[in-house]
């Protein structure tokens, strides 16, 4: 059987969105792999642990250190389906992961890519080696959908109360 490729992995990160947006979260999803094993699976959960630190990683990260039986996750590759936020990128250079896979780039959030690219700052003590855009097409879709998805009901629920404010 042939070694998982990076894009199989992404398939598992992408599972993990699909549960997020299942729940009404933004799907991101995430998996931390450890010698061709998950380790670490998350999703977000930000609106139902009411929670702004339950982002996709960090439940990936805390899933895999439990794992691991240590905050070091070396030998460990991230897998997430959006470029990592500020508040992500640091845990996972404080977590020591050596190397982080990422499929749409965020142009409002991401702080590896495209705002900031605090993984290419050497004054950090740890460096991470960064491959971007893998199966960032579906990633990026998917978050698309699920804003796309959000709009429609606000538009319908507005034109509601508009229809019941005008019959009374």
């Amino acid at each position: 059987m042939a070694e998982p490729t990076a894009e199989d992995w992404m398939q598992e990160a992408l599972h993990e969105a699909r549960m997020a947006y299942l729940i009404g979260e933004v799907p991101i999803g995430a998996v931390i792999v450890h010698q061709g094993e998950i380790i670490g699976r998350g999703h977000n959960l930000r609106e139902h642990g009411q929670d702004a630190t339950m982002h996709a990683e960090i439940i990936a990260i805390q899933e895999a250190c439990e794992y691991l039986h240590s905050w070091r996750l070396e030998n460990c590759q991230l897998y997430v389906t959006l470029e990592p936020c500020l508040m992500c990128s640091g845990a996972i250079i404080n977590a020591r992961v050596p190397e982080l896979y990422f499929g749409a780039r965020d142009p409002k959030a991401g702080a590896v890519r495209s705002l900031y690219q605090v993984m290419d700052d050497t004054r950090l003590n740890h460096q991470v080696t960064v491959h971007e855009r893998i199966l960032a097409r579906p990633a990026g879709e998917m978050l698309e959908n699920f804003f796309r998805d959000i709009r429609k009901r606000k538009k319908a629920a507005k034109k509601a109360r508009r229809a019941a404010a005008e019959k009374n």
